[in-house]
C-alpha cells in the first residue's frame, strides 16, 4: 500500500474508484472476492481506491472495521493508495480514529450526516478527528450549507485536510458559485468531483478539478482511466465517445440506486461475486437485476476489447 501523503499529483494521476465490498451469506467480509475486484481495478491502472457510501461503511461495526483496514492494506500493491472512511457520527468516528491510527493509511474521508450539522460544528469535528488520528482528513462535501468557504480554508491552512471530495448536486454543473469560491480560496487542485464519471466532464472542464471519483471504474478501469486522460488531454470528442459507453449503467444507477446498482453490477458481470450488500440497504428485485446485469455486461465487454486492443486510443 502507498502510505505517502496524498499530493495534487497524486489526485491528477489515477481516477479515485469508490468500490463496494464483498461479503459471504453470513455476513463475513470475502476476502477473496474483494481482493479479485482489486485486481482487476488495479490491472487497468487505477491506483486511487476510496471506501466509503458504496461500501456502506457508515453501516460497519468497529470489529469488522478493524479486519476490513488489515485486509485492504494487505491486499492492494505497493503502489496503490487507499483511503477508509469513517463516521458519519461523530462518537464512531473518534473509536474508528484510534483503529486508523495504529494503521500506515496516510488519509480517511468523513462520511457527510444527514443529522443537523452545523458549519462551526462540522469544522470542529473535522479538528476534533485529525486530532485524534493524527493525520489529515478528507471533507466529503454534499451539500453547500454544510460548512463555509472559509471553515475549508482555515481547515487546509491548518493542515488538517487531505483534499476535499466536492459532490454538490446542480442542475448546471458548471454554474456553482459555491464551487467557484472554493477553487478560489483553496486551489482547484485541491479538490476533486466527486458524483461520478458524468458530472466529472463539466467540473474538470469549466473548473479543472484535480480528478474525479467513480463507480463504474470498478467494471471498467481503463475506460474511466482513458477519459481521465482525454479529459486532462483536452480530447473532447473522445470523451463524449467514452462517456456513451458509460451511460447505460450510469442512467440505471441514477434511476434505481446508485450504491444498490453499482453492488449487483459486478457480480452479475462475473467480475467479483459480491454477496449481500450490508443493511439498511436490500437487493434489488430481479426484473431491474435483469437490467443491470444486461448493461453490466456489455460495459465488460467493452472494458475487455480495451485491454485486449493494440491501439488503446481506438473507440470500438
Amino acid at each position: 500500500m502507498d502510505t505517502r501523503p496524498v499530493t495534487a499529483d497524486r489526485l491528477a494521476s489515477s481516477v479515485i474508484a469508490v468500490p463496494p465490498l464483498a461479503r459471504h451469506s453470513d455476513r463475513r467480509w470475502n476476502h477473496s472476492a474483494n481482493a479479485r475486484l482489486i485486481a482487476h481495478m488495479e490491472a487497468g491502472g487505477i491506483r486511487t481506491l476510496l471506501y466509503g457510501g458504496n461500501a456502506v461503511l457508515g453501516h460497519v461495526g468497529l470489529e469488522e472495521y478493524g479486519e476490513l483496514l488489515d485486509q485492504l492494506a494487505q491486499q492492494v500493491s505497493a503502489s496503490t493508495l487507499v483511503i477508509p472512511s469513517v463516521g458519519p457520527g461523530y462518537g464512531l468516528m473518534l473509536e474508528q480514529a484510534r483503529l486508523l491510527r495504529a494503521t500506515t493509511f496516510p488519509t480517511a474521508m468523513l462520511l457527510p450526516t444527514r443529522d443537523p450539522t452545523t458549519p462551526a460544528g462540522i469544522e470542529r469535528s473535522v479538528a476534533g478527528f485529525v486530532a485524534a488520528f493524527g493525520r489529515p482528513a478528507v471533507l466529503y462535501l454534499k451539500a453547500a450549507d454544510t460548512i463555509d468557504v472559509a471553515g475549508v480554508k482555515r481547515l487546509k491552512d491548518a493542515g488538517l485536510l487531505a483534499f476535499v471530495k466536492y459532490a454538490v448536486p446542480r442542475t448546471d454543473p458548471t454554474d456553482d458559485p459555491f464551487l467557484s469560491a472554493l477553487c478560489d480560496a483553496v486551489g482547484a487542485e485541491f479538490l476533486v468531483s466527486g458524483m461520478g464519471e458524468q458530472p466529472a466532464i463539466p467540473h474538470l472542464k469549466a473548473f479543472r478539478l484535480a480528478g474525479f471519483t467513480a463507480g463504474c471504474v470498478c467494471l471498467a478501469p481503463r475506460l474511466s482511466q482513458s477519459l481521465l486522460r482525454s479529459i486532462q488531454a483536452g480530447d473532447w470528442e473522445r470523451v463524449e465517445a467514452l462517456r456513451q459507453r458509460l451511460l447505460p449503467l450510469e442512467s440505471l444507477r441514477d434511476a434505481l440506486s446508485p450504491v444498490r446498482v453499482l453492488h449487483e453490477a459486478i457480480g452479475l458481470a462475473g467480475v467479483a461475486e459480491m454477496g449481500p450488500i450490508t443493511p439498511p440497504l436490500s437487493p434489488l428485485p430481479d426484473a431491474q437485476r435483469t437490467q443491470v446485469a444486461a448493461a453490466a455486461i456489455e460495459l465488460l465487454r467493452f472494458e475487455e476489447s480495451l485491454a485486449s486492443s493494440s491501439s488503446p486510443r481506438q473507440v470500438p
